[in-house]
Formats: C-alpha cells, sequence, structure tokens
C-alpha cells in the first residue's frame, strides 16, 4: 500500500524555523504532483504550498517569503521548509500526494509566543 509519512513537527518558538519532511513509499509509488496542507483547531484545511511534477511551486499569501516547498525524487521524499514561524502557523500540518490523491496521518506543529 502507499504510505505518506510526515515527520519534523513539534514544538518551537515564535521567529524558529522547523522542516518538515514526507517520505512515500509503497505500491511501486514515486512522488508528482504533492503538497503540504494544514489544519489548525477550529479552521479549515487549507493549502499551503504545492510543487508540480515539472518543479513549479506555490504557496499560501500567508506563507510566501517564509516556507519553501522541495522535493527529493531520489528519495521520494517532499520537505516543507519553514522559517519566521508565528503562533498563527500553528496546525496539523498533512502531505499529500496530488496525482494520485493520497494523504498522511499528519504532523503537529506548534509555535509558541
Amino acid at each position: 500500500q502507499v504510505q505518506l509519512v510526515e515527520s519534523g513537527g513539534g514544538l518551537v518558538q515564535a521567529g524558529g524555523s522547523l522542516r518538515l519532511s514526507c517520505a512515500a513509499s509503497g505500491s511501486g509509488f514515486s512522488i508528482n504532483a504533492m503538497g503540504w496542507y494544514r489544519q489548525a483547531p477550529g479552521k479549515q484545511r487549507e493549502l499551503v504550498a504545492d510543487i508540480t511534477g515539472g518543479g513549479t511551486t506555490n504557496y499560501a499569501d500567508s506563507v510566501k517569503g517564509r516556507f519553501t516547498i522541495s522535493r527529493d525524487n531520489a528519495k521520494n521524499t517532499v520537505y516543507l521548509q519553514m522559517n519566521s514561524l508565528k503562533p498563527e502557523d500553528t496546525a496539523v500540518y498533512y502531505c499529500v500526494s496530488l496525482i494520485p490523491v493520497y494523504w498522511g496521518q499528519g504532523t503537529q506543529v506548534t509555535v509558541s509566543s
């Protein structure tokens, strides 16, 4: 079965950095278009960033200039580098394969003020 496993979440102070990783495996799956979503308590799930198979990136306005999505095809892994973190970035972050659709279980990111 296809599995996406996120790692790298945790507790960080405002202004700090974290790097999330999403390792994909199983059933001959290789990453294509990939994204990161997040969901904060009481809020809708929102797209944070995505990257196409051709390497084109897209970011939510709230994270532009602070977050960077990247991929390592040889490792079948997608990353989200998060810098200058703010308390409003606190959420569960989900890795998703967009083509085809698969979701990871999520990893908690908590940014303290």
